[in-house]
Protein backbone atom coordinates (compact mmCIF):
# COMPACT_ATOMS: atom_id res chain seq x y z
CA UNK A 1 0.00 0.00 0.00
CA UNK A 2 1.03 3.49 -0.79
CA UNK A 3 1.83 5.57 1.96
CA UNK A 4 1.63 9.42 1.95
CA UNK A 5 3.60 9.99 5.06
CA UNK A 6 7.77 10.97 4.79
CA UNK A 7 9.17 7.23 4.21
CA UNK A 8 12.94 6.57 5.67
CA UNK A 9 15.22 3.15 4.58
CA UNK A 10 17.14 2.47 7.65
CA UNK A 11 20.21 -0.25 7.11
CA UNK A 12 21.03 -1.99 9.77
CA UNK A 13 18.02 -1.07 11.67
CA UNK A 14 17.36 -4.64 13.23
CA UNK A 15 19.33 -3.65 16.43
CA UNK A 16 21.54 -0.73 18.02
CA UNK A 17 21.93 2.95 16.66
CA UNK A 18 19.56 1.60 13.88
CA UNK A 19 16.63 0.29 15.88
CA UNK A 20 16.55 3.34 18.44
CA UNK A 21 16.96 5.75 15.11
CA UNK A 22 13.47 3.53 13.47
CA UNK A 23 11.55 3.59 16.94
CA UNK A 24 12.27 7.83 17.14
CA UNK A 25 11.83 8.70 13.77
CA UNK A 26 8.18 6.72 13.74
CA UNK A 27 7.44 8.54 16.86
CA UNK A 28 7.72 11.32 14.77
CA UNK A 29 5.65 10.19 12.46
CA UNK A 30 7.51 8.55 9.55
CA UNK A 31 7.00 5.40 7.40
CA UNK A 32 9.81 3.73 8.87
CA UNK A 33 11.70 1.32 6.78
CA UNK A 34 13.73 -1.66 8.78
CA UNK A 35 16.33 -2.52 7.05
CA UNK A 36 18.20 -6.26 8.16
CA UNK A 37 20.32 -8.80 6.14
CA UNK A 38 18.97 -11.31 8.67
CA UNK A 39 15.34 -11.70 7.87
CA UNK A 40 14.37 -13.76 11.45
CA UNK A 41 16.17 -10.95 13.29
CA UNK A 42 14.42 -7.95 11.04
CA UNK A 43 11.06 -9.49 11.80
CA UNK A 44 11.53 -9.55 15.18
CA UNK A 45 12.65 -5.94 15.43
CA UNK A 46 9.72 -4.97 13.91
CA UNK A 47 7.46 -7.00 15.83
CA UNK A 48 8.89 -5.28 18.48
CA UNK A 49 8.18 -1.49 17.62
CA UNK A 50 4.75 -2.51 16.51
CA UNK A 51 4.03 -4.10 19.76
CA UNK A 52 4.89 -0.89 21.26
CA UNK A 53 2.36 0.61 19.54
CA UNK A 54 4.49 1.63 16.45
CA UNK A 55 2.70 0.68 13.11
CA UNK A 56 4.42 2.65 10.51
CA UNK A 57 7.47 0.43 10.66
CA UNK A 58 8.26 -2.12 7.80
CA UNK A 59 10.85 -4.93 8.20
CA UNK A 60 12.95 -4.93 4.01
CA UNK A 61 15.30 -7.76 3.84
CA UNK A 62 18.75 -6.21 2.65
CA UNK A 63 22.52 -7.05 2.61
CA UNK A 64 24.32 -4.42 2.07
CA UNK A 65 27.06 -6.51 0.91
CA UNK A 66 25.61 -7.87 -1.67
CA UNK A 67 23.66 -6.00 -4.94
CA UNK A 68 21.59 -8.60 -5.93
CA UNK A 69 19.82 -8.09 -2.14
CA UNK A 70 20.15 -4.31 -2.70
CA UNK A 71 18.43 -4.06 -6.19
CA UNK A 72 15.77 -6.26 -4.71
CA UNK A 73 15.12 -4.24 -1.51
CA UNK A 74 15.06 -1.38 -4.31
CA UNK A 75 11.71 -3.04 -6.56
CA UNK A 76 10.44 -3.99 -3.04
CA UNK A 77 10.67 -0.58 -1.93
CA UNK A 78 9.66 1.00 -5.19
CA UNK A 79 6.28 -1.35 -4.86
CA UNK A 80 5.58 0.32 -1.51
CA UNK A 81 6.11 3.82 -2.17
CA UNK A 82 6.62 6.60 -5.17
CA UNK A 83 9.46 8.01 -3.52
CA UNK A 84 12.21 7.87 -0.17
CA UNK A 85 12.48 10.92 1.55
CA UNK A 86 15.20 9.61 3.40
CA UNK A 87 18.10 6.97 3.53
CA UNK A 88 20.00 6.12 6.38
CA UNK A 89 23.43 4.60 5.71
CA UNK A 90 24.03 2.63 9.39
CA UNK A 91 24.49 -0.83 8.64
CA UNK A 92 28.62 -1.56 9.66
CA UNK A 93 31.00 -4.07 11.08
CA UNK A 94 33.76 -3.05 13.59
CA UNK A 95 36.41 -5.23 12.16
CA UNK A 96 37.51 -6.95 15.63
CA UNK A 97 40.33 -6.34 17.21
CA UNK A 98 43.61 -5.75 16.80
CA UNK A 99 43.47 -3.34 13.98
CA UNK A 100 47.25 -2.08 13.39
CA UNK A 101 47.37 -1.63 9.50
CA UNK A 102 51.06 -2.89 9.31
CA UNK A 103 49.66 -6.35 10.33
CA UNK A 104 46.26 -6.42 9.74
CA UNK A 105 44.68 -9.37 7.56
CA UNK A 106 43.76 -8.09 4.45
CA UNK A 107 40.74 -9.83 4.04
CA UNK A 108 39.67 -8.75 6.97
CA UNK A 109 40.57 -5.09 5.80
CA UNK A 110 38.30 -5.98 2.79
CA UNK A 111 35.46 -7.07 4.86
CA UNK A 112 35.08 -3.77 6.82
CA UNK A 113 35.36 -1.86 3.63
CA UNK A 114 32.66 -3.84 1.86
CA UNK A 115 30.18 -3.04 4.52
CA UNK A 116 30.79 0.21 5.90
CA UNK A 117 31.90 1.86 2.28
CA UNK A 118 31.70 0.35 -0.38
CA UNK A 119 27.56 -1.09 0.91
CA UNK A 120 26.97 2.71 1.65
CA UNK A 121 28.29 3.55 -1.77
CA UNK A 122 25.74 0.65 -3.67
CA UNK A 123 22.83 1.01 -1.73
CA UNK A 124 22.87 4.62 -2.41
CA UNK A 125 23.24 4.17 -6.14
CA UNK A 126 20.13 2.24 -6.01
CA UNK A 127 18.08 4.04 -3.88
CA UNK A 128 19.06 7.52 -5.46
CA UNK A 129 16.31 7.68 -7.92
CA UNK A 130 13.27 6.98 -5.38
CA UNK A 131 15.17 9.42 -3.39
CA UNK A 132 15.43 12.32 -6.11
CA UNK A 133 11.47 11.54 -6.13
CA UNK A 134 11.16 13.60 -2.47
CA UNK A 135 10.78 16.58 -2.67
CA UNK A 136 13.56 17.08 0.33
CA UNK A 137 15.77 14.09 0.29
CA UNK A 138 17.89 13.50 3.02
CA UNK A 139 20.87 10.86 2.99
CA UNK A 140 23.31 10.16 6.56
CA UNK A 141 26.02 8.45 6.42
CA UNK A 142 26.44 7.25 10.17
CA UNK A 143 30.06 7.68 10.42
CA UNK A 144 32.69 7.81 13.55
CA UNK A 145 35.07 9.77 15.14
CA UNK A 146 37.46 7.53 14.25
CA UNK A 147 37.14 8.33 10.33
CA UNK A 148 38.42 11.92 10.97
CA UNK A 149 42.22 12.74 10.55
CA UNK A 150 42.11 15.51 12.62
CA UNK A 151 40.74 13.58 15.95
CA UNK A 152 42.55 10.19 15.13
CA UNK A 153 45.86 12.07 14.77
CA UNK A 154 45.75 13.19 18.51
CA UNK A 155 44.10 10.52 19.69
CA UNK A 156 45.51 6.52 20.43
CA UNK A 157 42.82 4.12 19.30
CA UNK A 158 42.74 0.47 18.35
CA UNK A 159 40.27 0.67 15.48
CA UNK A 160 42.39 1.79 12.57
CA UNK A 161 40.62 -0.31 9.87
CA UNK A 162 37.87 0.75 11.26
CA UNK A 163 38.61 4.28 11.21
CA UNK A 164 39.84 4.28 7.68
CA UNK A 165 36.47 2.70 6.30
CA UNK A 166 34.65 5.92 8.10
CA UNK A 167 36.86 8.28 6.24
CA UNK A 168 36.35 6.83 2.99
CA UNK A 169 32.90 6.82 3.94
CA UNK A 170 32.86 10.66 4.82
CA UNK A 171 34.83 11.53 1.41
CA UNK A 172 31.74 9.94 0.13
CA UNK A 173 29.64 12.45 1.97
CA UNK A 174 31.69 15.24 1.09
CA UNK A 175 31.77 14.34 -3.02
CA UNK A 176 27.46 13.15 -2.85
CA UNK A 177 27.02 16.65 -1.73
CA UNK A 178 29.02 18.31 -3.86
CA UNK A 179 27.46 16.36 -7.03
CA UNK A 180 23.45 17.33 -5.56
CA UNK A 181 24.87 20.68 -4.31
CA UNK A 182 22.35 22.17 -6.33
CA UNK A 183 19.34 20.76 -5.52
CA UNK A 184 17.30 19.99 -2.11
CA UNK A 185 19.56 16.73 -1.21
CA UNK A 186 20.74 17.29 2.07
CA UNK A 187 23.60 14.65 2.47
CA UNK A 188 25.65 14.44 5.70
CA UNK A 189 28.01 12.71 7.40
CA UNK A 190 27.36 12.00 11.87
CA UNK A 191 29.20 11.01 14.87
CA UNK A 192 27.28 9.33 17.51
CA UNK A 193 29.85 8.93 19.77
CA UNK A 194 31.12 6.40 21.49
CA UNK A 195 27.53 4.11 22.29
CA UNK A 196 27.28 0.68 23.81
CA UNK A 197 26.25 -1.32 21.34
CA UNK A 198 26.55 -4.78 19.52
CA UNK A 199 29.30 -3.16 17.59
CA UNK A 200 31.62 -2.50 21.10
CA UNK A 201 30.47 -5.55 22.68
CA UNK A 202 28.82 -2.96 24.73
CA UNK A 203 31.27 -0.90 26.01
CA UNK A 204 30.45 2.25 25.16
CA UNK A 205 29.64 5.42 27.38
CA UNK A 206 26.34 6.65 26.18
CA UNK A 207 23.13 4.47 25.70
CA UNK A 208 21.22 4.70 21.98
CA UNK A 209 18.49 6.61 23.43
CA UNK A 210 21.45 9.10 23.94
CA UNK A 211 23.14 8.57 20.57
CA UNK A 212 20.62 8.50 17.64
CA UNK A 213 19.38 12.42 18.67
CA UNK A 214 22.27 13.49 15.66
CA UNK A 215 21.15 10.78 13.33
CA UNK A 216 17.31 11.86 13.60
CA UNK A 217 18.39 15.69 13.51
CA UNK A 218 20.39 15.43 10.15
CA UNK A 219 17.66 12.92 8.87
CA UNK A 220 14.84 15.87 9.63
CA UNK A 221 16.92 18.83 8.36
CA UNK A 222 15.09 21.87 6.93
CA UNK A 223 15.65 23.10 3.80
CA UNK A 224 18.13 25.89 4.55
CA UNK A 225 20.16 23.64 6.61
CA UNK A 226 23.41 22.69 5.49
CA UNK A 227 24.94 19.94 3.55
CA UNK A 228 28.42 18.08 3.09
CA UNK A 229 28.83 18.27 6.46
CA UNK A 230 30.31 16.14 9.53
CA UNK A 231 28.14 16.47 13.15
CA UNK A 232 27.86 15.29 16.58
CA UNK A 233 25.85 16.44 18.90
CA UNK A 234 28.26 19.56 19.75
CA UNK A 235 27.90 20.76 16.57
CA UNK A 236 30.44 20.10 13.53
CA UNK A 237 33.08 17.66 13.70
CA UNK A 238 36.34 18.32 12.07
CA UNK A 239 37.32 15.87 9.26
Amino acid sequence: MMTTKKTVLITGANQGLGFETAKQLAELGYYVYMGSRDRSKGIAAQKKLNESGLSDVEFIEIDVTDINSIKSAKQELAAKTQQLDVLINNAGISGGSPQNMSTYEMENLRKVFETNFFGAVQTTQQFIDLLKESAAPRIVNVSSGLGSLQFSNSHDFAFYAYGCSKTALNAFTVSLAKEFRNTNFKINSVEPGYTATNLNQYQGTQTVEEAVGIIVKSATLGHDAPTGKFFWKEGEFAW
